[in-house]
């Protein structure tokens, strides 16, 4: 059966527990500031004007990855990449983002959500810039609600489980997969462009 209603919905979910929307905060406390502070890798979803959506990851060294400015903004750098800047059209159409913490041990999840700008301000990107390279642009983030997510997920998963991990073998690399996908495209060639990039334009 599809579910197209919220009545329909919470015919298959119980309510939430009192404390689900109480520990909805509309501000970066002193927990929030930690669990920023020790993450090295994030996700970012956006959403065009249409409502198609969009994830991005994001990684930094911890301390780098994002900068806490007050209770109530959050400076996200936007680093070289591959210059789609799928998120950044989306919030020029649609300026809101989801941000997913994550800290590498830790079960639990850090989600913030709120309002994002593009900001080229110099004073933002040198707040930001690492080994003396500034970010391209800066997202500022109005922050709108932030909470802890509970470790469910990623007990299920076993994310940080040694055990779990997957050879690298067992997946082609990015050149061979563009390959199959790409007429014409290269793997060697991109596999060597990419570890290239990875060693000399990170920053």
């Amino acid at each position: 059966m599809s579910i197209d209603t919220m009545e329909q919905l919470r015919t298959v979910y119980r309510p939430p527990a009192p404390r689900a929307e109480l520990k909805v905060l509309d501000r970066l406390d002193a927990h929030c500031r930690n669990f920023i502070a020790l993450s090295p890798f994030y996700v970012i979803s956006s959403a065009r004007a249409d409502g198609r959506a969009d994830a991005s990851p994001r990684g930094d060294p911890p301390g780098s990855l994002a900068h806490v400015l007050d209770d109530a903004t959050l400076l996200l750098p936007d680093r070289p990449g591959n210059r789609q800047v799928d998120t950044l059209m989306n919030l020029v159409e649609r300026p809101y983002v989801g941000l997913l913490f994550f800290v590498p041990g830790l079960t639990e999840t850090l989600r913030i959500n709120g309002r994002a700008d593009i900001s080229t301000d110099p004073a933002l990107l040198e707040l930001l810039a690492i080994k003396g390279k500034p970010p391209i642009s800066v997202l500022k983030v109005a922050v709108e609600e932030a909470f802890l997510h509970c470790a469910k997920a990623l007990i299920r998963a076993r994310l940080w489980d040694p055990s779990a991990q997957v050879e690298r073998s067992c997946y082609p690399t990015y050149g061979q997969v563009l390959a199959d996908q790409i007429e014409g495209a290269d793997a060697r060639q991109i596999d060597d462009g990419e570890a290239k990039s990875a060693r000399t334009e990170l920053y």
